[in-house]
């Protein structure tokens, strides 16, 4: 079961592979502002470790990986 690790709240939750991780964060307490929820506003636009820019609304957890760090943008207009 991979852990998702959201920065910089630095909280760390178990998922489920292929669980959205707009689901995952709600779980885990962490705010991530949405929009559409289809993601073509990007409201929930948040960065991987990599840098690889992703939408919430519309990722789901990938396969394996024990753990995938998300770093969380505040965007101040949402």
């Amino acid at each position: 079961m991979p852990k998702i690790r959201f920065l910089p709240d630095d909280v760390t939750v178990e998922a489920e592979v292929g669980e959205p991780l707009l689901d995952v964060a709600f779980r885990a307490g962490v705010c991530i502002p949405t929009g559409c929820l289809m993601g073509s506003c990007h409201a929930c636009l948040v960065e991987l470790e990599d840098g690889t820019a992703i939408r919430a609304c519309i990722t789901a957890v990938p396969p394996r990986r024990e753990q995938l760090t998300v770093n969380l943008f505040i965007d101040p207009t949402w």
